[in-house]
C-alpha cells in the first residue's frame, strides 16, 4: 500500500511541470564540482543520488561518463519522469525505495543527497537514514549532502523542514566522517525566490567506517 508520504511526493510531481517546482536546478554545478573535482570520484563507481526524482543530476553524470548510477526516490512518479527521459540504455538503476526502509544490497562509493535529509524532522527519522547511509557506504567512501541552510526556508512543499548550519551537518554525519569541504549556495527557484543551501563533502575514516 502506498505511503502517506509517497502519496504527496507522486501528487507533487504529477502536478507540477518539473521545471516549475521550487527545488528544479537545471544546472547542479556544486553536486558536480564536489563529485568530479574535490572528491575526485572515479567514472567506474558506484553512486547513489539519495531522493533524487526527476533530478538533472543523473543526466549530469552519465554525461561527463559515470557508469555506476543509481537513484532512489520515494516517488514513482519522479522516477518515471526521469527514466524517460534518460532513456533505458543509461547505465542507470532506478530504486522506488522510501530511504527510511531501505536496505541496500551493495555498498556504494558516492552517496549524493540534495534536499532530502532536510525533510527528517524528527529524530527516529534522521537516526533511521543516517543508519542506512552508514550500512550502504563503503570503508573510505564519500558523502555530498546539501540541505536548507540556517536560514533559509522553514517550509517547503507544505512540510515543516530542518535547516543546517555548517556545524549541524558535520556534527548529525558526526566523527566517522572526516569533511573535506563545505559550500553555501544561494538556489534560485523558477519563480524567483532564493533559498540559502548548506553543502557538506565528507569522506568516511576506513576505521570508523568498516
Amino acid at each position: 500500500m502506498q505511503s502517506d508520504r509517497a502519496r504527496l511526493w507522486d501528487d507533487a510531481y504529477r502536478s507540477h511541470i518539473a521545471t516549475e517546482v521550487s527545488w528544479f536546478q537545471a544546472d547542479p554545478a556544486i553536486s558536480m564540482d564536489l563529485i568530479s573535482n574535490v572528491l575526485s570520484v572515479g567514472r567506474a563507481a558506484p553512486i547513489v543520488d539519495v531522493g533524487g526524482g526527476a533530478s538533472l543530476l543523473v543526466d549530469h553524470l552519465v554525461k561527463a561518463g559515470f557508469v555506476d548510477l543509481t537513484v532512489l526516490d520515494i516517488s514513482e512518479a519522479a522516477l518515471h519522469e526521469a527514466r524517460q527521459r534518460v532513456g533505458e540504455a543509461a547505465p542507470v538503476t532506478w530504486l522506488h525505495e522510501d530511504i527510511l526502509c531501505w536496505h541496500p544490497a551493495t555498498r556504494v562509493e558516492v552517496w549524493h543527497d540534495r534536499a532530502a535529509f532536510h525533510f527528517l524532522t524528527e529524530p527516529v527519522d534522521r537516526d533511521a537514514y543516517l543508519r542506512t547511509l552508514r550500512c550502504a557506504l563503503r570503508p573510505g567512501g564519500v558523502v555530498v549532502i546539501g540541505t536548507f541552510a540556517a536560514d533559509g526556508p522553514q517550509m517547503c512543499s507544505g512540510l515543516p523542514v530542518a535547516r543546517y548550519s555548517r556545524r549541524d551537518l558535520i556534527d548529525a554525519l558526526g566523527p566517522a566522517f572526516e569533511v573535506v569541504e563545505h559550500r553555501r549556495e544561494e538556489h534560485v527557484t523558477p519563480s524567483g525566490t532564493i533559498q540559502p543551501f548548506t553543502w557538506i563533502a565528507a569522506r568516511s575514516r576506513p576505521a570508523a567506517a568498516a
